[in-house]
């Protein structure tokens, strides 16, 4: 898998290109999850204007009130790829080894704060007008991996 496109159930759509070379597992992992339709339905809980939109949680489908909590772990990949608009990276708590392995985040504006401390695993390559439109409780119809 080199891309991914996610719909989303309001409309619009991007891609991500991903970097199997800087994340390999991350990236398995995300195109596991999204060929299984795991984030089919999920919501982008949480948008921070100029930082991020982030989604995927699977609790967002079930119990709303608690997305942000959901998902598993695994470990943390990090490397030398920078946070810029556009990046694609995992989240995570406190712990820098060890990420979550259902919610995700695209970059809104460059957050060099983010450089070598969270997953980068790919970069919106089309559509970041659509990304930058998202809004909480957008959720995603699916996501389509080539």
């Amino acid at each position: 898998a080199t891309t991914a496109t996610v719909e989303l159930a309001s409309g619009g759509s991007f891609t991500i290109a991903f970097r199997a070379d800087k994340a390999p597992n991350t990236v398995a992992n995300f195109t596991k999850k999204a060929r299984a339709g795991d984030y089919d339905g999920t919501t982008f809980h949480r948008v921070v204007a100029g930082f991020v939109a982030q989604g995927g949680d699977p609790l967002s489908k079930t119990d709303p009130a608690r997305a942000g909590t959901g998902g598993g772990q695994q470990p943390t990949e990090l490397s030398d790829l920078p946070f810029t608009k556009g990046a694609v990276g995992v989240a995570r708590g406190g712990d820098i080894k060890v990420s979550n392995d259902s919610q995700w985040f695209v970059s809104l504006e460059d957050a060099p704060h983010l450089n070598g401390a969270y997953t980068n695993f790919g970069t919106v390559t089309k559509g970041m007008d659509v990304v930058q439109g998202i809004k909480v409780g957008d959720r995603i119809k699916t996501i389509r991996v080539d």
